[in-house]
Protein backbone atom coordinates (compact mmCIF):
# COMPACT_ATOMS: atom_id res chain seq x y z
CA UNK A 1 0.00 0.00 0.00
CA UNK A 2 1.34 3.44 -0.86
CA UNK A 3 2.13 6.00 1.63
CA UNK A 4 1.76 9.07 0.53
CA UNK A 5 3.04 12.41 2.79
CA UNK A 6 0.31 14.54 3.72
CA UNK A 7 0.17 18.30 3.53
CA UNK A 8 0.68 18.95 7.40
CA UNK A 9 3.80 16.55 7.23
CA UNK A 10 5.01 19.05 4.16
CA UNK A 11 4.30 21.76 6.20
CA UNK A 12 5.90 21.00 9.18
CA UNK A 13 8.93 20.26 7.51
CA UNK A 14 9.66 23.26 5.47
CA UNK A 15 8.07 25.91 8.73
CA UNK A 16 10.95 24.33 10.72
CA UNK A 17 13.62 24.64 8.17
CA UNK A 18 12.79 28.36 7.11
CA UNK A 19 16.01 29.90 9.31
CA UNK A 20 18.53 27.77 6.37
CA UNK A 21 16.73 29.36 3.52
CA UNK A 22 19.71 31.96 3.16
CA UNK A 23 22.97 29.34 4.59
CA UNK A 24 24.36 28.99 1.48
CA UNK A 25 26.27 26.22 3.11
CA UNK A 26 22.91 24.75 4.93
CA UNK A 27 19.77 22.46 4.27
CA UNK A 28 18.91 24.24 1.19
CA UNK A 29 22.44 24.59 -0.30
CA UNK A 30 21.54 23.07 -3.28
CA UNK A 31 19.18 25.95 -3.94
CA UNK A 32 21.61 28.48 -4.08
CA UNK A 33 24.10 26.13 -6.12
CA UNK A 34 21.26 25.86 -9.06
CA UNK A 35 19.90 29.41 -8.24
CA UNK A 36 22.02 30.70 -11.76
CA UNK A 37 20.63 27.83 -13.97
CA UNK A 38 17.18 28.69 -12.95
CA UNK A 39 17.49 32.53 -13.35
CA UNK A 40 19.13 31.36 -17.10
CA UNK A 41 16.20 29.22 -17.86
CA UNK A 42 13.48 31.71 -17.36
CA UNK A 43 15.40 34.76 -19.21
CA UNK A 44 15.52 32.19 -21.53
CA UNK A 45 11.90 30.90 -21.58
CA UNK A 46 11.02 34.87 -21.37
CA UNK A 47 12.95 35.74 -24.48
CA UNK A 48 12.25 39.49 -26.33
CA UNK A 49 9.78 40.77 -22.77
CA UNK A 50 11.17 42.61 -21.22
CA UNK A 51 11.24 41.70 -17.45
CA UNK A 52 11.04 45.26 -16.08
CA UNK A 53 6.95 45.38 -17.42
CA UNK A 54 6.78 41.69 -16.20
CA UNK A 55 4.67 40.37 -13.07
CA UNK A 56 6.04 37.50 -11.66
CA UNK A 57 4.41 35.37 -9.15
CA UNK A 58 6.84 32.37 -7.63
CA UNK A 59 4.45 30.00 -5.89
CA UNK A 60 6.42 28.25 -2.98
CA UNK A 61 8.64 31.25 -2.98
CA UNK A 62 10.10 29.61 0.41
CA UNK A 63 12.74 32.04 1.57
CA UNK A 64 12.85 33.96 -2.11
CA UNK A 65 15.73 32.78 -2.95
CA UNK A 66 14.36 33.20 -6.68
CA UNK A 67 12.59 36.40 -5.87
CA UNK A 68 15.32 38.10 -4.60
CA UNK A 69 17.41 37.89 -8.64
CA UNK A 70 14.12 38.98 -10.50
CA UNK A 71 13.67 42.17 -8.29
CA UNK A 72 16.97 43.27 -8.87
CA UNK A 73 16.49 42.76 -12.52
CA UNK A 74 13.77 44.70 -12.32
CA UNK A 75 10.95 42.33 -12.38
CA UNK A 76 7.37 43.57 -9.97
CA UNK A 77 7.85 40.27 -7.78
CA UNK A 78 5.32 38.50 -5.76
CA UNK A 79 5.82 35.49 -3.89
CA UNK A 80 3.71 33.42 -1.98
CA UNK A 81 4.12 30.18 0.46
CA UNK A 82 2.01 28.10 2.79
CA UNK A 83 4.48 27.95 5.45
CA UNK A 84 4.44 31.37 7.48
CA UNK A 85 7.97 30.74 8.92
CA UNK A 86 8.89 31.07 5.64
CA UNK A 87 7.14 33.83 4.56
CA UNK A 88 9.25 35.47 7.55
CA UNK A 89 12.61 35.05 6.77
CA UNK A 90 11.79 36.17 2.91
CA UNK A 91 10.54 39.57 4.20
CA UNK A 92 13.49 39.97 6.46
CA UNK A 93 16.28 39.33 4.14
CA UNK A 94 14.29 41.12 1.36
CA UNK A 95 14.34 43.82 3.53
CA UNK A 96 17.73 43.65 4.58
CA UNK A 97 18.32 44.07 0.65
CA UNK A 98 16.72 47.01 0.67
CA UNK A 99 14.39 44.93 -2.23
CA UNK A 100 10.65 45.64 -3.03
CA UNK A 101 8.89 42.22 -2.92
CA UNK A 102 5.59 41.66 -2.05
CA UNK A 103 5.26 38.26 -0.17
CA UNK A 104 2.06 36.47 1.10
CA UNK A 105 1.90 34.07 3.66
CA UNK A 106 -1.25 31.46 1.78
CA UNK A 107 -1.37 28.36 0.81
CA UNK A 108 -2.36 28.17 -2.45
CA UNK A 109 -4.57 25.32 -2.96
CA UNK A 110 -7.30 26.55 -0.49
CA UNK A 111 -6.91 30.19 -1.15
CA UNK A 112 -7.92 31.98 -4.21
CA UNK A 113 -5.64 35.49 -5.72
CA UNK A 114 -7.17 38.18 -7.17
CA UNK A 115 -4.41 39.73 -9.40
CA UNK A 116 -3.19 38.54 -12.62
CA UNK A 117 0.69 38.00 -13.73
CA UNK A 118 2.69 37.69 -16.59
CA UNK A 119 4.45 34.83 -15.33
CA UNK A 120 3.83 32.03 -12.86
CA UNK A 121 6.75 29.96 -11.29
CA UNK A 122 6.34 27.05 -9.75
CA UNK A 123 9.77 25.48 -8.66
CA UNK A 124 9.19 22.33 -6.98
CA UNK A 125 6.35 22.97 -5.41
CA UNK A 126 3.64 20.64 -7.39
CA UNK A 127 5.35 17.46 -6.35
CA UNK A 128 4.25 18.77 -2.44
CA UNK A 129 0.83 19.24 -3.84
CA UNK A 130 -1.82 16.92 -2.60
CA UNK A 131 -3.59 17.59 -6.06
CA UNK A 132 -1.10 19.62 -8.74
CA UNK A 133 -3.92 19.14 -11.14
CA UNK A 134 -6.56 21.01 -9.65
CA UNK A 135 -3.43 23.97 -8.74
CA UNK A 136 -2.87 23.97 -12.21
CA UNK A 137 -6.40 24.36 -13.29
CA UNK A 138 -7.16 26.84 -10.45
CA UNK A 139 -3.67 28.91 -10.83
CA UNK A 140 -4.31 29.66 -15.02
CA UNK A 141 -7.17 31.78 -13.72
CA UNK A 142 -4.07 34.29 -12.72
CA UNK A 143 -2.42 34.61 -15.66
CA UNK A 144 -2.45 37.72 -18.23
CA UNK A 145 -3.29 37.03 -21.92
CA UNK A 146 -0.65 35.14 -23.65
CA UNK A 147 1.26 34.51 -20.26
CA UNK A 148 3.69 31.78 -19.10
CA UNK A 149 4.13 29.07 -16.17
CA UNK A 150 7.32 27.54 -15.78
CA UNK A 151 7.49 24.55 -13.68
CA UNK A 152 10.65 22.56 -12.15
CA UNK A 153 10.03 19.62 -10.97
CA UNK A 154 11.36 15.65 -10.58
CA UNK A 155 10.54 13.16 -13.17
CA UNK A 156 9.20 9.24 -11.41
CA UNK A 157 10.80 6.39 -12.33
CA UNK A 158 13.64 4.60 -10.76
CA UNK A 159 16.44 6.87 -11.51
CA UNK A 160 15.22 9.37 -9.72
CA UNK A 161 13.77 7.37 -7.01
CA UNK A 162 17.56 6.09 -6.38
CA UNK A 163 19.44 9.78 -7.32
CA UNK A 164 17.14 12.20 -6.15
CA UNK A 165 15.45 10.88 -3.14
CA UNK A 166 18.18 7.79 -2.21
CA UNK A 167 21.57 9.47 -2.59
CA UNK A 168 20.80 13.08 -2.48
CA UNK A 169 18.55 13.04 0.77
CA UNK A 170 20.40 9.90 2.68
CA UNK A 171 23.57 9.78 1.06
CA UNK A 172 24.86 13.22 0.35
CA UNK A 173 22.89 15.26 2.22
CA UNK A 174 22.25 17.39 -0.03
CA UNK A 175 18.84 18.19 0.61
CA UNK A 176 16.79 17.48 4.16
CA UNK A 177 15.96 13.93 4.55
CA UNK A 178 12.37 13.03 3.92
CA UNK A 179 11.61 16.42 1.59
CA UNK A 180 10.25 14.10 -1.00
CA UNK A 181 7.97 10.96 -1.36
CA UNK A 182 8.11 9.07 -5.04
CA UNK A 183 4.68 8.41 -5.03
CA UNK A 184 4.04 12.22 -5.86
CA UNK A 185 6.67 12.45 -8.10
CA UNK A 186 5.33 13.60 -11.72
CA UNK A 187 6.42 12.38 -14.97
CA UNK A 188 6.52 14.81 -17.73
CA UNK A 189 3.90 13.38 -20.49
CA UNK A 190 1.40 13.58 -17.18
CA UNK A 191 2.42 17.41 -16.66
CA UNK A 192 2.43 18.05 -20.24
CA UNK A 193 -1.01 16.03 -20.78
CA UNK A 194 -2.79 17.88 -17.90
CA UNK A 195 -1.42 21.36 -19.22
CA UNK A 196 -2.85 20.51 -22.47
CA UNK A 197 -6.08 20.09 -20.82
CA UNK A 198 -6.12 23.02 -19.30
CA UNK A 199 -5.78 24.94 -22.35
CA UNK A 200 -1.86 25.60 -22.28
CA UNK A 201 0.61 24.98 -25.41
CA UNK A 202 3.30 23.21 -24.05
CA UNK A 203 6.32 25.23 -25.24
CA UNK A 204 9.77 23.41 -23.84
CA UNK A 205 11.18 20.91 -21.59
CA UNK A 206 14.81 21.01 -20.45
CA UNK A 207 16.65 18.53 -17.44
CA UNK A 208 18.84 19.91 -14.88
CA UNK A 209 21.67 17.72 -14.56
CA UNK A 210 25.02 16.77 -12.04
CA UNK A 211 28.18 16.94 -13.34
CA UNK A 212 30.43 14.77 -10.73
CA UNK A 213 33.36 15.26 -13.41
CA UNK A 214 32.98 19.25 -13.14
CA UNK A 215 31.08 19.02 -9.89
CA UNK A 216 28.28 21.29 -11.47
CA UNK A 217 25.13 21.57 -12.17
CA UNK A 218 24.22 21.98 -15.55
CA UNK A 219 21.09 22.82 -17.88
CA UNK A 220 20.69 20.03 -20.35
CA UNK A 221 18.43 17.63 -23.21
CA UNK A 222 18.52 15.29 -20.40
CA UNK A 223 15.21 15.37 -18.41
CA UNK A 224 15.64 11.34 -16.66
CA UNK A 225 15.28 12.96 -13.36
CA UNK A 226 14.86 16.97 -12.74
CA UNK A 227 13.13 19.04 -15.57
CA UNK A 228 12.17 22.41 -16.02
CA UNK A 229 9.18 23.23 -18.54
CA UNK A 230 7.27 26.07 -19.84
CA UNK A 231 3.73 26.43 -21.21
CA UNK A 232 1.57 29.47 -22.59
CA UNK A 233 -1.88 30.27 -21.87
CA UNK A 234 -3.71 29.83 -25.26
CA UNK A 235 -6.49 32.53 -24.99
Amino acid sequence: MMNIKTKNEEFTLFNQLSDEWWNENGKFKILHQIKSHRITYILDQIGNRDIKNLKILDVGCGGGIICEPLARLGANVTGIDFAPNNIRAAKIHSKKNKLKIKYIYKDIEKSKLDEKYDLILMFEVLEHLDNWKKTIKNIKKNLNKNGLIIISTINRNSLSKFFAISIAEYVLNWIPKGTHDYNKLIKPEELKKTLTKENFHFKNIKGLVFDPLSMEWKLSKNYMINYFCTANLIN
